[in-house]
């Protein structure tokens, strides 16, 4: 009976998560900040530039182009999405739906196998699946596509799955270590600790006999899993890491908080219970913040109690050994090196996004506790699990609905949040009359829709009465010039844009519609 009950659950949650891309496929979504940057690589490579390299107007001479090899983030954001799109012949907004849909559905599928290989009952096992579906975090990339966290959540799952299912050293363990290591890191770069905590478990769980460490074992296993390991994080240096900057890298001091610590330590409340995102973001809100920052060091404080009581109750009364051995190995290593990150000040934001594969760990421990608790704590856990899908579907219908309803459509086939339609009418009937011109836009989500010219990505100074046009300005002349900008700026912060091009005089300004103005020189 709890068999099929499980079998019945499975094929829900794949039905829902195929009709969640059957929406998307015919609506495409929009941008999260992080891919948009990556798809102006691919816009460069398909417009003859090297791989993974971006191209754009040269600052000192806008005449002149300049060329970045980008390291900030993995290609892989872009690279799939222009997989399907060269064999399907796919715009690049149906082929990033395809992408969200595929890796979505294979997280849950990954996810549901790793569960039931650690210990857990098929019945178990789906219903955390069914509760992680719950979480903004599945539900976003179908509005907005976040590039390496959808491809991540895809990959994990099975990752994980390998590294429990490999019993014994060999070709085949090789092969899983070293290409699982390339693949992963192609996804998401953050996939490089996920990756060593994952070799750890795994060179753990094979090292011991009964429940106890073999030294012999741990020698031969740590040569077998560490030289492919070795090898894979060489070739990752050498032919991506070395050629540019990265998050991890580019720390501005050391500084020492309560968030360094209290961050990493409640990630399986913030990020398994949505509690991050629910909040709007506890500490990083670009979109406005929903509680006070008094309030939001307070709950920060809670979630990290809750989660070391979570976590000790785990690995008291959960019998799973590997299943406990993968919980405090990852939760460890993501304590250990978020914090030192934070406290680095690397560039690395306090979001519970970075901390997804303890929030997707913790839930099958969690409803294997409340599965021994009395019926009225397993109502109140139901409760729960329903109020966060009740808020977060919410959530994905207004956003859907935006993006199908509201938000521009062009070239790309993406949901442009930022222009209006008849605004992007406008400038892509510029872009077909023109082969010389310059479009600078406030964002990189719109150059996409430019097919013909070069395109620059305006950074907005924080303040317009005190900016450095040495860091904002580019110099020369290189043919008309457009830049498009909401119409509720005010003439201040209109002139300082227009000043970021000392090679243009006598700009015109084209009311576009109510919501945004162009701004052009020749």
């Amino acid at each position: 009976m709890k068999a099929r009950a499980a079998n019945i659950i499975l094929a829900v949650v794949v039905l829902l998560t195929v009709i969640l891309g059957i929406f998307v496929l015919i609506s495409p979504p929009s941008f999260f900040p992080d891919p948009s940057h990556g798809f102006q690589v691919m816009r460069s490579m398909q417009m003859g530039g090297p791989f993974n390299t971006f191209i754009a107007p040269n600052q000192d001479d806008i005449s002149k182009n300049t060329s970045m090899y980008l390291t900030w983030w993995s290609p892989g954001q872009y690279l799939v999405p222009l997989f399907f799109q060269s064999i399907l012949g796919l715009n690049t907004g149906h082929a990033t739906a395809l992408t969200v849909l595929l890796f979505d559905l294979s997280g849950v599928l990954g996810f549901y196998s790793f569960f039931k290989k650690i210990g857990f009952t098929p019945l178990v096992a789906v219903l955390s699946v069914l509760f992680i579906i719950c979480q903004q975090a599945f539900v976003l990339p179908f509005a907005f596509y976040n590039g390496g966290e959808v491809l991540l959540f895809g990959f994990e799952g099975w990752f994980l799955y390998g590294c429990s299912a490999i019993e014994k050293p060999g070709i085949k363990m090789l092969l899983f270590v070293l290409l699982s290591g390339w693949l992963g890191f192609l996804f998401k770069s953050s996939f490089v600790w996920i990756y060593a905590a994952g070799l750890l478990c795994m060179w753990l769980r094979m090292s011991s006999i009964a429940a106890k460490l073999n030294m012999q074992k741990l020698v031969k296993n740590a040569l077998w899993i560490g030289a492919p390991a070795l090898a894979a994080l060489v070739c990752i240096y050498v032919f991506f890491l070395s050629k540019g900057n990265n998050p991890a890298a580019a720390a501005s001091g050391f500084s020492i908080n309560w968030e360094n610590f209290t961050f990493p330590i409640g990630s399986p409340l913030l990020s398994g219970f949505s509690v991050d995102d629910l909040a709007h973001g506890l500490l990083f809100h670009p979109v406005g913040s929903l509680l006070s920052p008094v309030t939001a060091l307070v709950v920060l404080g809670l979630s990290a109690i809750v989660s070391l009581a979570l976590i000790a109750a785990v690995m008291r009364y959960v019998p799973k050994n590997n299943y406990r051995l993968f919980l405090i190995v990852f939760y460890t290593i993501a304590v250990l090196f978020f914090s030192m990150a934070f406290m680095r000040q690397s560039s690395i934001s306090y979001e519970g996004r970075h901390f997804r594969i303890i929030g997707l760990l913790i839930v099958p421990g969690v409803l294997y506790l409340f599965g021994r608790f009395k019926m009225v704590f397993k109502a109140a856990l139901v409760v729960v699990c329903v109020a966060i899908a009740v808020i977060n579907y919410a959530f994905f219908v207004k956003c859907y609905k935006f993006n199908k309803n509201i938000s521009a459509h062009g070239n790309s086939g993406m949901a442009q949040e930022y222009i209006d339609q008849p605004s992007l009418n406008y400038i892509m009937q510029l872009d077909k009359e023109n082969h010389n011109a310059v479009f600078a836009f406030i964002g990189s989500d719109l150059g996409l829709e430019i097919k013909h010219n070069r395109v620059i990505a305006l950074d907005v100074p924080p303040s317009a009465t005190s900016v450095n046009y040495d860091d904002y300005g580019y110099d020369g002349h290189a043919g008309p010039l457009y830049i498009l900008l909401p119409a509720g700026y005010n003439a201040t912060l209109d002139t300082m844009f227009t000043k970021f091009f000392p090679g243009y005089k006598n700009f015109t300004s084209k009311r576009l519609s109510k919501d945004y103005v162009l701004f052009e020189a020749k």
